[in-house]
């Protein structure tokens, strides 16, 4: 059996990360821009600036109207949690394909067993996780660091298919994806492939996983790159990919979930 192709697979697993990072801060950027025009729009019109304003008093009706959706925001949400899902899931299967080209062994990625132990152990994790976050952003709020939660909000659903397709496509892709890259391609292989320690390279990899989530603003950054942080140290204490997949899952689709009943 040829010896596995640790340069090749470090290579992609680095010019990956660099992309994510990229698109992360042209997120930041999207969202900074988004909030500035609605806090500053270009224009406001008035009822008296306009010529052809009736002065006639209009009459509201007595019964109440049921609020209408948005059909352009409601598809605005399905395209972003599709574009979401897609180009994750892309970087994920080029990381696989990578790892299969290169003959990186499955211990290294820590997916040489999945257990039931694992599984409860990643629902444990995850659970306590989002407790930890959302005390984390109330910490945040406190201490006035801006926590930015708009991508949260573009992507949380307005109807059952949507929510069927955050919580069982895009959250999934994106658990996955992330951990293959940041635990089990940042530490686990880098640890095997070059003998590196495997608790500096989980200190590296959290301050990468903080940056790439950018998006959601000095807060957002600190509260990830902690969580980032017991992550890693759960992938290096198990050694599994699946511990940490499942506890990243749970911890956004609770944040979505509670949120969006809150808000209701």
């Amino acid at each position: 059996m040829p010896a596995p192709n640790w340069n090749a697979f470090a290579a992609v697993t680095l010019f990956v990360l660099v992309i994510l990072i990229a698109l992360a801060r042209a997120s930041q950027t999207m969202l900074a821009g988004r909030d500035d025009t609605e806090l500053n729009p270009d224009f406001q019109s008035k009822p008296e600036d306009d010529p052809n304003h009736n002065a006639e008093i209009e009459v509201e009706p007595s019964v109440p109207q049921p609020p209408q959706s948005n059909p352009k925001d409601e598809l605005t949400t399905k395209m972003l949690l599709v574009n979401v899902a897609l180009s994750q899931g892309l970087f994920g299967v080029i990381l696989v394909v990578s790892a299969v080209l290169a003959g990186i062994p499955a211990s290294a990625l820590g997916v040489e067993s999945t257990t039931l132990f694992q599984l409860g152990g990643g629902i444990a994790l995850g659970i306590a996780l989002f407790a930890a976050n959302e005390l984390g952003q109330r910490a945040a709020d406190t201490l006035g660091i801006d926590y930015e939660d708009g991508l949260r909000e573009m992507l949380t659903p307005d109807s059952l298919r949507g929510w069927v397709v955050l919580l069982g496509g895009a959250l999934p892709v994106i658990a996955g994806f992330e951990e293959l890259l940041f635990r089990s391609a940042l530490i686990g292989v880098l640890a095997s492939g070059y003998g590196l320690s495997p608790w500096l390279l989980a200190a590296l990899s959290s301050v990468a996983f903080a940056v790439g989530h950018g998006a959601q603003g000095p807060g957002g950054i600190l509260v990830t790159g902690a969580l980032g942080g017991v992550l890693a140290v759960a992938f290096v204490l198990s050694g599994s990919l699946l511990v940490v997949v499942v506890a990243h899952y749970l911890v956004n689709a609770l944040e979505f979930v509670v949120h969006a009943w809150d808000e209701d």
